[in-house]
């Protein structure tokens, strides 16, 4: 029963040092992590694995459709 009570503050503790930033500041946001909407990941170059998939799909069916 000890390791239960341990864990659950563990995990408490894991909850509230990941969410200080959404707690205590005015955004009340989590940081964007996704790909395409990530401005750092665009500066960079790096595209949503989705839409350059869906992209790569449409340039190779506008190829086969004009053979």
């Amino acid at each position: 029963m000890d390791i239960f009570f341990i864990t659950l503050l563990l995990v408490g503790l894991a909850v509230v040092g990941l969410g200080v930033s959404v707690f205590f500041t005015k955004k009340k946001k989590f940081p964007e992590t996704h790909v395409g909407s990530n401005k750092a990941m665009r500066e960079r170059g790096i595209r949503c694995f989705l839409a350059a998939d869906r992209e790569e799909r449409e340039r190779a069916c506008d190829e086969s459709r004009s053979r």
